[in-house]
């Protein structure tokens, strides 16, 4: 059987018809934007980092945050945000003509009971939801913990923000779970149930057709300049030289909906029920989200290619 909703926020704070406008919208990038990232858990994040900082589209890119993670590499939450903020500081220093502020987030998961994780992420993500008079779009590649603790903490800003969630796996996957989304299972559901604008991307199902190769990477990105051959280092380091070898370069395709919105392609559903055995359940009284149901792998592949070339031309 299905669990309740985490939490419901409620017509009060967005009507079905604002999130279907807002949803149903003519895609563009945003005039504001902000992004949450577990940027040192693996290497897809950097390279989303990199997309965003090389597009001058996405010039009102407000600040970027730290997510918690917890894996082989980070021992508890803690670690991992702290090793995330400070690769997005190491990031940053290769772009010095975009200098765009990072903050700390959540220190540990999110419990049970739903309550909100303190943060400076958490507060600046508020502050800014209410400072402008357009959405603030949100693009989260980890785990939601920042982002589903300002709508607890304050959820007036369901109404003010889009949120674009890099998690779990398609609707008819076997499974849910999956690593940002099996973070922090509280948060999850505090997202999914919260009634916010939500563009959802799948892992498994559709951002896993993103995969790029050691070939690729030599002959368009390790000669793009400074930017290029910190990326393909980190290929290196992470991805073993055997034949057939491949990777999947996930959170691109959150980069890519907000700088090419016609490499991927969604539809509205319902918001699934996250279960408690991390699989989805649905409900057709439930509120409409945007579900991602695919992406052209060589269209977004072939335009961060081109940035790389570009920036490399540009600053080395």
């Amino acid at each position: 059987m299905a669990d309740k909703p985490h939490i419901t926020l409620g017509p009060g704070y967005v009507t079905e018809e604002y999130r279907v406008q807002i949803l149903s919208a003519k895609r563009q990038p945003p005039s504001r934007m902000v992004l949450d990232t577990d940027s040192f858990n693996e290497i897809d994040d950097q390279f989303a980092l990199i997309y965003a900082l090389l597009a001058p589209e996405l010039a009102n890119l407000e600040a970027i945050y730290a997510a918690p993670f917890q894996n082989a590499r980070a021992a508890d939450p803690a670690e991992g945000m702290h090793k995330n903020l400070d690769e997005i500081h190491r990031v940053l220093d290769f772009m010095p003509d975009r200098q765009v502020p990072a903050f700390e987030g959540a220190t540990r998961w999110m419990t049970a009971a739903g309550g909100p994780v303190p943060s400076a992420a958490c507060s600046d993500l508020i502050e800014r939801a209410h400072a402008g008079t357009s959405p603030l779009y949100v693009v989260a590649i980890g785990a939601p913990t920042n982002v589903a603790s300002a709508l607890l903490a304050d959820p007036g800003i369901a109404r003010k923000i889009v949120v674009v969630w890099l998690g779990g796996n398609a609707l008819g996957w076997r499974t849910a779970a999956e690593f940002n989304l099996q973070q922090d299972p509280a948060a999850s559901r505090v997202l999914l149930d919260s009634g916010v604008p939500l563009v959802h991307i799948p892992c498994m199902g559709v951002a896993d057709r993103l995969v790029t190769t050691r070939g690729e990477i030599d002959q368009y990105v390790r000669p793009a300049g400074q930017i290029g051959a910190m990326l393909a280092k980190l290929y290196d380091d992470f991805v073993p030289d055997e034949p057939g070898r491949s990777k999947v370069i996930w959170d691109l395709a959150a980069t890519a909906w907000v700088l090419q919105p016609d490499s991927l392609t969604a539809e509205l559903t319902t918001s699934p029920v996250l279960t408690s055995e991390m699989t989805w359940s649905r409900d057709p009284q439930r509120h409409l989200i945007l579900e991602v149901t695919g992406v052209q792998r060589d269209e977004i592949f072939g335009d961060l290619f081109r940035r790389l070339r570009s920036a490399a031309a540009r600053i080395g």
